[in-house]
């Protein structure tokens, strides 16, 4: 077992999308728990690449075809992760104005559907005044925020604040590159996760 998940890491890190669909197929055809492929194999596999980013020995290119080849494997993966699971709950989910960054977005909502989350996703560099309009049209039992920049991380107590006087009981959830446990107290925030997968678990324990 333990081969065929380093190879579904391999696969991610290096961007190869149909590699990493055929590999994760095989390993669920083979028995593999569906859970241990994402957390075992997956996951670390972002996270190294979002670790050379951060060192400067990977660059934006590389994080895009590793998100895609992630994305290629969770089309296989989400269905069986999800049995059981399904119906937890909806999470409008968005990056704040200012910031066009979405693959860190785009892991969360990966990771939050695979644990039987609906999950809308609203996009990047959304206003204060979407983010609103958002939760009013679909009156989540969420509202993730997202951010990867400290210059744009400062929108994220503005939408709070807005969301919270249309709905003074919203749940939000934030997280990014810049955002700390601190940050998010100071902001008024719910949750706050570090990385995609502890978003999905911090997501399930506000809800119960």
């Amino acid at each position: 077992m333990r081969e065929i998940l380093e190879a579904i890491g391999k696969a991610i890190v290096e961007g190869e999308e149909e590699e990493t669909r055929r590999l994760v197929e095989e390993a669920l055809q083979g028995g593999v728990d569906p859970r241990k492929i994402l957390e075992d194999a997956m996951m670390p596999a972002m996270e190294d690449i979002g670790e050379r980013f951060s060192r400067g020995e990977a660059f934006i290119p590389e994080l895009i075809v590793a998100a895609e080849a992630m994305q290629r494997g969770m089309e296989a993966l989400k269905p069986r992760l999800a049995e059981g699971e399904r119906g937890r709950g909806l999470v409008v989910l968005g990056t704040v104005q200012g910031d066009i960054h979405s693959i860190g977005k785009n892991l969360v909502r990966m990771c939050l559907e695979g644990a039987g989350f609906e999950v809308v996703d609203i996009g990047e560099d959304v206003k204060t005044e979407r983010f609103v309009e958002a939760y009013r049209e679909h009156r989540p039992d969420i509202l993730g925020l997202s951010a990867l920049l400290s210059s744009t991380m400062q929108r994220i107590p503005e939408v709070i604040e807005a969301v919270r006087a249309e709905d003074s009981g919203a749940l939000i959830m934030v997280g990014g590159a810049p955002v700390t446990q601190e940050f998010a107290d100071r902001s008024g925030a719910d949750g706050y996760a570090p990385n995609a997968f502890e978003a999905a678990r911090k997501a399930k324990e506000l809800l119960g």
